[in-house]
């Protein structure tokens, strides 16, 4: 058997090399199937499965997060207090590892140099846990984990100590100035750890005894309201993630009835990478399912492209067969070397495709361009089960192309093919239906692939128009900086009167106001522990609503309209009773309808009075709904930075020149790191997972249509030259040329119509899964506009791709053709 495959092989090898064009045609559209299917694939990999490059065992990795009975948003799941996690990490026997794992912005200062660069608060097991070996100095120590702001000691990147530090040998030791506070550099990480985060590249690590440091809200340690930990766990060898989950769930149940106060109706679950809910995995999760969908799409037409040039090379060597199979060779044998053939096409259509895979595996990083902030890593991973999973496609791929054409050659009949002629019509006939058969497939899944690239245009496009609850146009948004420069938080204060005063006096500045957070920024809002007097929460609830501080006149800056009572004003100090301005949700849940203003909120451990309701408007993306959330006045709980927005009259371009005077008029270090308007701010941050499956399908779409294209006309080009002596006939009986090109261009229509017909069946069904994976925002699954357009488009692909053989086909010579 393995020499007759090797007499396969290099037979097959010459039959491509006699037929280059063939070959050429066949290989392509196998690499662009399987380079699409590869390509996603290895962002699968690269972004759920093995998203962390250098970490050790990452198949058996989870992300821990609490669940909250009663919970208003994030998908049920929450952060986790650290005393919480140290109860998890002493009591659960199913885990090697938990390790602390948080995300924040870092202010770093070398020279006169100052930026915002990503840093992570870690436990002191951080580097060990992971497996990571640091080329330079060491990790963390244990008692680095205790301690308010005890052990100012980091890590920094390699990438950091090349671009930052000119790959200074001698930097362990040194000191560095993070967020204000000196620095002991006490490790450099490996190159290629980025650290734990998909999405954004670490620049540094510290303890999490800093975390008042890098972490808004106070210290946080010692607290069990507090939840802020996004952190991970290593299985046990052998243990399954529901065995898992069973235990950290009763350790959480054992907290609960331990802790009331905090922790009643707080739950712990363990999530697989993919779907990590504190990071860009789990958002781009959904996507890459339905791109890899729609590329298996791509593959299955691409397949049937070259199953049906097979199957025409197999009709031109029809005598060849016949002969071989009259002198005896076994139709068994004849099968193994036309299956060899399609195997050696989509070997090196394989191998194309990991090329393209390869050139592609960044491709995604396009849809998150690095900003003066943040910069991504969005790269896919190429490793032996991307290899494997493009064996397993290469081999599908071979019995999908080569089936159709090796059993239509093997059920020749011998005796009536010997005594056929080369034109017999009725075989001619029956092999035209099978191959508009596949085409009308092919367009089909083109019509199935157009339908969702139309339904996500237009969920993309009232998503950009849809009402966030806030004006955005006209807004300028920047964040200033001021720990740097040593700012304590009455400073702080000081400066932002001075700069809102100023700023307001500057021509085309209608309001100015400062927020902690902004909304659609990966910097979520607080959350606390809510109580109101007249409200008895059940017994395993316990409310809790979200918020932001902010300046005086931050909702007319916004655009958010005061349903009833007042804005904060300066006089709104820390020498007078806290205030809280609650939204019509709040109203809506907590008090029933009636106005609370005057009334009473504890949040956290302090009561606060209600002084005004806001209008409910979107705080984490434009598709959420509404949520119970609540606003406090930065005057009356100081922090140092914050965010500044403009609303302005002109265009917004032409006020950065002069809010960077004024700023430089009060401090000539301070400065705005990037100044963008808030549509901006929006469009970079909730729009970009539609913006991406847009993308991705459109470009996946556009292949599909082109080998839908390649299709039609093939077998429209093969119709006409297997119909020459009828269509000769026809003439010669009167029939004129543009009787013809009609018979011709109907023809293709009819292959395209009945694959539109099939298509739309199956579209109706499987455009319903796109909206249950939440990516079709306000648009019916089966809007008729989407499936008009559909069609308008094939049906002009159709005409295309039939008008050159209907051409050829009216130049028809009678003559000639009955001849031939």
């Amino acid at each position: 058997m393995f020499s007759d495959f090797l007499q396969d092989v290099r037979f097959g090898l010459r039959m491509l090399r006699r037929s280059p064009m063939f070959s050429i045609l066949a290989i392509l559209c196998l690499t662009l199937g399987i380079g699409a299917n590869t390509a996603v694939s290895s962002w699968m990999e690269g972004l759920m499965f093995r998203p962390f490059p250098l970490v050790a065992h990452q198949e058996r990795m989870v992300a821990v997060a609490a669940t909250q009975a009663g919970q208003f948003s994030n998908e049920d799941y929450i952060p986790i207090a650290y005393p919480d996690f140290l109860d998890f990490r002493r009591d659960c026997k199913l885990f090697d590892w938990f390790l602390v794992d948080r995300i924040s912005a870092t202010t770093l200062n070398i020279g006169e140099r100052a930026e915002s660069v990503p840093d992570d608060v870690v436990s002191s097991n951080y580097f060990d846990a992971l497996g990571i070996h640091l080329i330079l100095g060491r990790g963390f120590r244990p008692e680095e984990d205790s301690g308010r702001n005890g052990h100012p000691v980091t890590v920094i990147s390699y990438q950091l100590w090349k671009e930052r530090f000119d790959g200074d040998p001698n930097i362990i030791g040194k000191k560095q100035l993070l967020n204000g506070v000196p620095h002991t550099i006490i490790g450099v990480a490996p190159k290629g750890f980025y650290g734990t985060f998909v999405g954004w590249r670490m620049q540094l690590w510290v303890p999490v005894s800093m975390q008042e440091t890098f972490t808004s809200g106070g210290y946080k340690l010692e607290d069990r309201g507090q939840p802020w930990i996004e952190g991970y766990a290593r299985l046990k060898a052998g243990v399954s993630i529901d065995q898992a989950e069973a235990e950290i769930s009763a350790e959480a149940k054992r907290l609960e009835l331990r802790y009331p106060a905090t922790n009643r109706g707080r739950g712990a679950q363990l999530l697989p990478l993919w779907k990590n809910p504190f990071n860009q995995a789990g958002e781009l999760g959904p996507t890459l399912e339905i791109v890899l969908v729609v590329t298996f799409g791509v593959l299955l037409i691409a397949c049937s492209n070259v199953s049906s040039l097979l199957l025409v090379r197999s009709l031109a060597r029809r005598n060849e067969i016949t002969i071989r199979l009259a002198i005896g060779c076994k139709r068994g044998r004849l099968l193994r070397q036309l299956l060899t053939e399609g195997l050696i096409i989509s070997t090196i259509g394989a191998a194309g495709g990991l090329l393209v895979a390869y050139l592609c595996r960044n491709l995604l990083v396009l849809f998150f361009p690095d900003t003066s902030v943040m910069a991504t890593n969005l790269s896919g991973e190429i490793d032996w089960r991307v290899v494997a999973f493009n064996i397993g496609i290469c081999l599908i791929a071979t019995l999908m192309c080569g089936l159709v054409p090796a059993f239509q050659a093997g059920n020749i009949d011998i005796a009536n093919a010997l005594k056929a002629e080369s034109g017999g019509s009725s075989g001619t006939r029956r092999r035209i239906w099978l191959r508009s058969l596949m085409v009308g497939g092919q367009v089909a899944a083109s019509f199935i692939l157009l339908v969702g690239c139309v339904l996500l245009f237009q969920s993309l496009r009232r998503l950009s128009i849809a009402d966030p609850g806030f004006a955005a146009d006209n807004v300028l948004s920047s964040y200033v900086d001021l720990t740097t420069l040593g700012y304590n938080s009455i400073r702080s204060a000081q400066f932002r009167d001075y700069l809102v005063d100023r700023v307001k006096a500057m021509p085309g500045i209608e309001s100015a106001a400062w927020v902690k957070n902004e909304p659609m920024s990966y910097a979520s809002p607080f959350v606390a522990p809510i109580a109101i007097d007249t409200y008895h929460p059940g017994p395993d609830e316990r409310p809790m609503a979200e918020y932001n501080l902010i300046s005086p006149d931050y909702f007319k800056t916004m655009g958010i309209p005061i349903l009833s009572g007042r804005e904060f004003t300066r006089n709104d100090t820390v020498a007078t009773y806290p205030a809280v301005i609650v939204t019509q949700k709040l109203v809506d849940k907590y008090w029933h309808g009636m106005d609370p203003i005057g009334k009473r909120i504890q949040v956290e451990d302090k009561w606060m009075q209600v002084i005004g309701v806001a209008k409910d408007s979107k705080y984490h993306d434009l598709s959420e709904a509404t949520i119970d959330f609540m606003y406090l006045s930065v005057d009356q709980n100081p922090t140092e930075n914050m965010s500044l927005l403009l609303r302005t009259s002109r265009a917004p371009e032409s006020m950065i020149g002069p809010l960077a005077h004024t700023t430089h008029a009060f401090n000539a270090h301070l400065g705005f790191q990037e100044v963008v308007t808030l549509r901006t701010h929006i469009n970079r941050e909730a729009l970009a997972t539609q913006q991406i499956v847009v993308a991705l399908l459109s470009v996946f779409g556009g292949i599909a249509l082109l080998l839908a294209a390649v299709g039609l006309y093939g077998v429209m080009s093969y119709s006409v030259s297997q119909g020459k002596r009828d269509l000769g006939m026809r003439m010669a009986l009167g029939a004129d040329a543009s009787h013809l090109f009609r018979i011709v261009m109907s023809n293709g229509l009819t292959v395209t119509i009945g694959g539109m017909l099939a298509g739309s069946i199956v579209a109706a069904s499987l455009t319903r899964w796109i909206d249950f994976k939440t990516l079709l925002y306000h648009v019916n699954p089966r809007d008729p506009l989407a499936f008009v357009v559909a069609f308008a488009g094939l049906m002009i692909i159709a005409v295309v791709a039939s008008l050159l053989p209907a051409w050829r086909a009216s130049r028809t010579q009678p003559i000639e053709a009955l001849r031939d």
